[in-house]
């Protein structure tokens, strides 16, 4: 496969694309850096059932899917016990919540178009209005670091009580 990114696209899950997802995986040293993308489509089932807002998506180059991406929203909720020590910036905002290109498709380019993509998406607002978008990656994965940055994405000073990823976050 080249190396062009021309016909990176970004596509719903559903049915028909649900098990060519799962089966999308990163190399041994990086499975510390995300959830598997059968608990991510679990966790997006659990929020939409709640009443909250992900959206999942597969990235493919052509017809090939290459990667995982999903999004969230989540609103104030006066139930949530942990809500005064949650940051600010995790309600009302989107959330860039899981991100993975599969290791037979690494650094092509597939990763920073789909990042582009899923931020034009972000853009509509599809849950909402919001001022910023938001992330969180492992202190030691430096490529996401500098991804994300290159975005423009700024690190938070502290990382919030609890938390054992860094938040970074991009003004919309």
């Amino acid at each position: 496969m080249e190396n062009s990114t021309d016909n990176v696209r970004l596509v719903k899950v559903d049915t028909d694309n649900l098990d060519e997802l799962i089966k999308l995986t990163v190399n041994d040293y990086q499975k510390n850096f995300v959830a598997s993308n059968i608990y991510s489509l679990a966790e997006a089932y659990a929020t939409v059932a709640e009443g909250g807002f992900a959206q999942p998506f597969g990235i493919y180059a052509d017809e090939e899917p290459v990667g995982f991406l999903m999004i969230g929203y989540f609103k104030k909720d006066d139930e949530d016990d942990d809500e005064e020590e949650t940051p600010d910036y995790v309600f009302e905002n989107y959330l860039f919540w899981r991100f993975m290109i599969d290791k037979e498709y690494q650094q092509k380019g597939y990763g920073r178009e789909a990042l582009k993509l899923a931020l034009d998406y972000i853009r509509t607002f599809p849950a909402g209005p919001a001022e910023y978008c938001w992330l969180s990656y492992e202190p030691e994965n430096e490529v996401a670091r500098k991804l994300y940055a290159s975005f423009g994405f700024v690190e938070e000073p502290e990382m919030p009580k609890g938390w054992d990823e860094i938040p970074a976050l991009l003004k919309l």
